[in-house]
């Protein structure tokens, strides 16, 4: 996904870096751009629990796992469509029928192919659909103390781009898949494996591909996804998160044009200027609270875990989204404060074309993450009325959304999930959350297809360090998510749990 596991609320008593003041201003920021630290290597504390031994799924699960890591996927200079390739090969070599295993996508992108694969159940309802990305974020070696496209074992952790997002969950649902076959178990309804391409970035996003051009083979009655999974504190489980719903990426361009001209004769009318008053505008702005069928229980059972000052603002603000104070404190933790609201960030700059002219052009671009009750066009309005400035023009780069507000978690996987937390992982409560970041979820609930992230995978709240150098992901937490997994998908597509209806 675009954002790692990291919209998970902070534990209590976690020491967090100090924001940047609202009175510091966007020029001297702009002046710490040019400083550029160096990078220290990375220091891994031991994560404890890794088996000492594997058992033989464990060890086929690896096996794939590896595979899967140690071939290059990025966008710009990988192939997902030889990674596709190599799982497709394992369904063929387990005799699944070659009319059940699907490599495909765009013709004008021939290396990033979409693997779809039927596991064929007894018809006895829609299928359930598996989904997660091949695809990855870059990794330059120069960057890393290691090679990224290495799987690495060090101290309790699998390391290497993409073992946490999102290979981690590919490598899961194909192993289980596999799993399933070789015992002979038959699902009550088909199983759709899902592993596509350009989630993380690129022209070419696959679930977007095969919502527009093979429906048919990824419709189901609700997908299940990456966006959830369990938080640890002190290596102890300390909840669960289902996710639900989530914000929508959307870049926003600002640009100032201007007449330019000699740089020894200044004028007021300067383009760098005006645009860097808009974004100091943009940075006082805070958008309102927007709570939802999932944030208010999240905050709700959250409050339940958290420290007494943040759960009393948490009941609080539950009670009356209107409340600021509340509003307040939980916006101290940046994690919390971005599931309150839609938030906008300015993340790039351009300016001028010589040293010695006044510029003619600046831009920047404003990142937004859109809370699920507001659109595109109704975030560029706020973004107009608060630069108050008709010099700057504001241009958005995503339709309105078209999924709706956030609707209810499906009862049997609800249900299903709470079962399993219960008895593998003692009991910690089970939290509707909204991801920040984004999905190929969203995709899916746009087309008609719920779409929930649960994988029974845990770590420390920031410490996967997805889109990061020395990205990382817990052996023992690996191997849990593959039990976890394995249990959730035999259960919730079985007669045994129909009896389960949707429930707020």
């Amino acid at each position: 996904m675009s954002l790692p596991r990291c919209n998970r609320p902070a534990l209590a008593g976690a020491h967090l870096r100090a924001p940047v003041p609202a009175h510091v201003g966007v020029m001297a920021l702009l002046l710490a751009l040019t400083i550029t630290p160096s990078l220290p290597a990375q220091i891994l504390q031991k994560a404890p629990g890794a088996p000492a031994t594997l058992t033989p799924a464990q060890q086929r699960a690896r096996e794939i796992y590896r595979e899967m890591v140690e071939i290059n996927t990025v966008d710009s200079v990988g192939s997902v469509t030889k990674a596709a390739q190599a799982v497709a090969a394992r369904f063929a070599a387990a005799g699944f029928p070659a009319a059940d295993i699907h490599l495909l996508g765009p013709a004008s992108a021939p290396t990033k192919q979409n693997l779809i694969v039927r596991y064929r159940g007894k018809g006895r309802g829609k299928p359930i659909l598996l989904l997660a990305h091949l695809d990855v974020v870059a990794a330059n070696r120069s960057d890393w103390p290691r090679d990224p496209f290495t799987m690495t074992e060090q101290d309790g952790y699998f390391l290497g781009r993409g073992v946490a997002d999102d290979k981690s969950m590919a490598a899961i649902l194909t192993a289980n898949l596999l799993r399933y076959k070789q015992e002979g178990w038959v699902p009550e309804r088909d199983l759709i494996l899902a592993l596509t391409a350009d989630e993380e970035g690129g022209g070419d996003n696959g679930v977007s591909w095969l919502i527009a051009n093979h429906r048919e083979l990824i419709d189901a009655e609700y997908a299940i996804n990456e966006g959830g999974g369990g938080t640890l504190q002190d290596d102890k489980p300390l909840f669960h998160s289902i996710q639900a719903a989530e914000k929508v990426y959307t870049d926003y361009t600002l640009t100032v044009l201007n007449s330019g001209g000699h740089s020894s004769v200044p004028r007021k009318d300067n383009a760098i200027y005006a645009l860097a008053s808009a974004l100091t505008r943009i940075q006082a702005y805070t958008f309102p609270v927007e709570l939802n069928d999932v944030t208010r229980p999240f905050f709700e059972q959250t409050a339940k875990v958290e420290m007494p000052s943040l759960a009393a603002a948490m009941k609080a603000l539950v009670a009356n989204p209107a409340d600021t104070a509340a509003a307040r404190v939980i916006s101290t933790d940046p994690r919390y404060a971005s599931m309150l609201r839609t938030t906008c960030v300015a993340t790039r700059l351009t300016a001028g074309h010589a040293n010695n002219a006044l510029p003619q052009t600046a831009t920047a671009n404003v990142n937004c993450r859109i809370a699920p009750t507001s659109t595109s066009s109704q975030v560029k309005a706020v973004l107009e009325r608060v630069i108050a400035d008709s010099a700057v023009k504001v241009a958005g780069s995503r339709a309105d959304r078209t999924d709706g507000a956030p609707g209810a978690i499906n009862a049997t996987l609800l249900h299903v999930t709470t079962q399993l937390t219960n008895s593998m992982f003692g009991g910690v409560p089970v939290i509707p959350t909204m991801s920040t970041g984004a999905t190929d979820g969203y995709r899916l609930r746009a087309a008609g297809i719920p779409t929930y992230g649960v994988s029974g995978i845990f770590s420390s709240p920031g410490e996967t360090n997805a889109h990061g150098r020395d990205e990382k992901l817990r052996i023992k937490s690996f191997y849990d998510g593959l039990a976890f997994l394995y249990e959730l998908v035999k259960q919730v597509s079985s007669d045994s749990n129909r009896a389960f209806r949707s429930v707020p």
